[in-house]
């Protein structure tokens, strides 16, 4: 026994530095890789890259009969195979490499199957047409079979969700061509940027599994994901007559940045709500399916009457969108035409109750009633505003030089500023009321 040992000493001392050299290569040559079709590739890649144990993510093209393509190629031909199929379009995915070691395949197989809808044949949400279609390449042989298995239980906890089937193409992969490089890491480069949501919400069954050895792979400890779908909205809770929904997603630096901006300084009268599902409360339609994140619809007796889709920073241009759906004609004359209401015809001019003038649409607070005063000119008039709640800018309109005022929120056209207005600040706000509403204090 101790020759054997000396034998076994002898070898490696002889061979130490080689077998070094050997163990250092077979850690490099443990990672490996999977190529996944996800809709557009810029959401994709950011759910992919989250996974704990995936090592980078590459955006690009597969699945294609043509060599090289560019990103202008496949739109171009995906319009000739509408007449002529005899091509096959590349389809935009992400490569994943990962280190089996720390993540599972089933586990970047779930996230996979869940981030996307793979019962949309040739599409994903708004994106239409065979370049975003699902699909799988695998370049491990043995991953087809964790592939082929988990697109079964996926299957099934689509039908019990009551969804359709999955149209995901399934194949070993030929070639892969990187995308340009403006596509790679796309929203890490444009926080803002295009985002896709969860998919159906449906989540992957992922069953404990425990010392299952495939190609000398340990499965074990995989936790459990429920397979039930995501509820929607309860509609009880909710305002039936008007009510907005935000449809966000979780890890979505667009819909933070809606938070953030919109959310958090939210004073609107109209009733607002996130979720975290792309599906409309309990038996509310929508007109078409929710792929960007954040969408935000206006529900109206619990059918989509408009929608906003995804958020660049621009403040004013949802509260632009907002408007053009709560203002009636006259007042969006007044707030995007710059008009005026007729003298002695605004619905606030002769209102004396204690209170609050608002932004119709932000409902930011924009006057209080103690800085009324009756200015005899025939529209509502304030000597002061809530600090911070109005811009000024220069207007040279109808021959003559005046002072505009707008809504520091919304950025609607409320009226204009004169300096012949009483104490203390000498100033006359002329409002128009169309573009103002009344919040009156509440009794003590």
């Amino acid at each position: 026994m101790k020759s054997h040992v000396f034998i076994i000493l002898a070898i490696i001392a002889m061979f130490g530095g080689s077998v070094m050299l050997l163990s250092q290569a077979d850690n490099i040559q443990t990672n490996e890789s999977i190529v996944f079709g996800m809709g557009c590739f810029w959401g994709a890649q950011k759910r992919l890259e989250s996974i704990p144990g995936v090592i980078d993510t590459e955006v690009g093209y597969a699945g294609g009969s043509f060599p090289n393509p560019t990103y202008q190629q496949i739109l171009t031909i995906e319009q000739d195979i509408e007449q002529d199929n005899s091509k096959r379009n590349h389809t935009e995915v992400v490569k994943v490499t990962f280190d089996p070691n720390k993540v599972k395949i089933e586990k970047i197989l779930a996230a996979f199957w869940q981030n996307h809808d793979p019962t949309q044949k040739n599409r994903q949400g708004n994106d239409i047409g065979s370049n975003y279609r699902s699909a799988i390449y695998y370049t491990n042989p043995w991953h087809k079979t964790a592939i082929e298995q988990s697109k079964i239980q996926y299957q099934k906890a689509l039908t019990q969700a009551g969804l359709g089937t999955i149209t995901t193409e399934i194949a070993p992969l030929d070639t892969f061509y990187p995308a340009e490089d403006y596509h790679q890491d796309y929203l890490r480069k444009n926080p803002y940027g295009y985002c896709g949501l969860g998919g159906t919400g449906v989540k992957f069954p992922l069953q404990k599994v425990t010392q299952e050895v495939t190609q000398g792979v340990t499965i074990d400890n995989i936790s459990n994901i429920s397979n039930k779908a995501v509820k929607p909205l309860d509609n009880e809770k909710l305002d039936s007559q008007r009510q907005l929904v935000v449809f966000a997603a979780e890890d979505c630096g667009s819909c933070k940045h809606f938070e953030q901006d919109i959310l958090a300084q939210w004073q609107s009268q109209l009733p607002i709500v996130k979720t975290l599902t792309p599906k409309p409360p309990a038996g509310w339609s929508i007109i078409k399916p929710i792929i960007v994140s954040p969408t935000i619809i206006l529900f109206e007796q619990g059918q989509e009457v408009s929608r906003y889709t995804g958020y660049t920073g621009d403040k004013q241009r949802f509260w632009s969108w907002l408007g053009q759906q709560l203002l009636s004609p006259e007042q969006r004359h007044i707030a995007y035409e710059a008009g005026t209401e007729r003298p002695f015809t605004g619905s606030l001019l002769d209102n004396h109750k204690a209170g609050t003038y608002v932004d119709p649409i932000s409902g930011a607070p924009l006057f209080r009633s103690e800085t009324k005063f009756h200015s005899g000119s025939g529209w509502p008039s304030f000597f002061e505003p809530v600090p911070g709640a109005l811009i000024m800018r220069s207007d040279s309109s109808h021959g003559m030089q005046r002072i505009e005022v707008r809504s520091a929120s919304s950025g609607i056209h409320l009226g204009h500023v004169f300096d012949d207005g009483p104490p203390p600040t000498g100033k006359r706000y002329c409002i128009n009321s169309g573009v103002l509403s009344f919040v009156p204090d509440k009794s003590k």
